[in-house]
């Protein structure tokens, strides 16, 4: 019997450019931004051998990384990023949830979303200016945090 495939559903995967940054800083939203980076999670394994078995290692697992995000956007005229970064410098952590939300290929229903749990800011780059290049100016924050879920 041939397999019917005229009722199988498309599943095409989510395009990376639809995408939104819900990041509140005093309880404002910043967003807009361009790109993200650093989603990772990551298990390192201890390895153990047994005498006598030599057919394969034991693996056990040890702990969970999480990396740093790294969010880019055009500078705009909010300096928010800039001052929660200030804070820090200056020795007052102030660690806030943020979510990055992948959207549908029309750009309107939340597809995906994962949370940073209390994220501060441990790097801000400002933009590269040059004179023969009409470039957007980019600044980038790198945040750490306290561990990555989807919800």
């Amino acid at each position: 019997m041939a397999n019917d495939l005229s009722n199988a559903r498309r599943r095409d995967p989510y395009l990376g450019n639809r995408f939104r940054i819900a990041l509140e800083v005093n309880g404002v939203e910043e967003g807009g931004f361009s790109e993200c980076s650093g989603l990772v999670v990551e298990t390192e394994f201890e390895e153990r051998r047994e005498g006598g078995l030599n057919g394969y290692v034991h693996r056990f697992p040890k702990g969970t990384k999480f990396t740093n995000v790294i969010l880019k956007r055009g500078l705009i005229d909010s300096d928010r990023l800039w001052q929660w970064h200030q804070d820090l410098v200056a020795g007052q952590v102030t660690a806030l949830n943020v979510s990055i939300i992948l959207r549908d290929p029309a750009g309107n229903d939340t597809k995906w979303k994962w949370h940073l749990e209390r994220a501060y800011p441990v790097k801000w780059t400002g933009p590269e200016f040059k004179a023969d290049a009409s470039a957007v100016a980019i600044e980038t924050l790198e945040l750490a945090h306290h561990g990555l879920k989807k919800g």
